[in-house]
């Protein structure tokens, strides 16, 4: 798993036009983000990655990398 491919999934996520999104792009600051796009987070990252991440998961996380390091962690 390449944090660039996972960068551009999660940015597939959003309806509107985000900015060019990094490892340190803190989630809750993207613009778009909201608990529908968290939900779509975790079905994103069971159907891609086969990991099941819990809403919990996605509260503690701060940035991309985080949820990247979660994700792999879990794999």
């Amino acid at each position: 798993m390449e944090i660039n491919e996972f960068i551009d999934n999660v940015s597939d996520l959003f309806e509107e036009n985000t900015e060019k999104l990094l490892p340190s792009t803190k989630i809750r600051d993207i613009k778009g983000w909201n608990s529908l796009v968290a939900l779509s987070v975790i079905a994103m990252v069971d159907e891609e990655y086969g990991v099941l991440l819990k809403g919990n998961d996605i509260m503690e996380v701060e940035t991309i990398q985080d949820l990247f390091n979660s994700v792999e962690q879990k794999q």
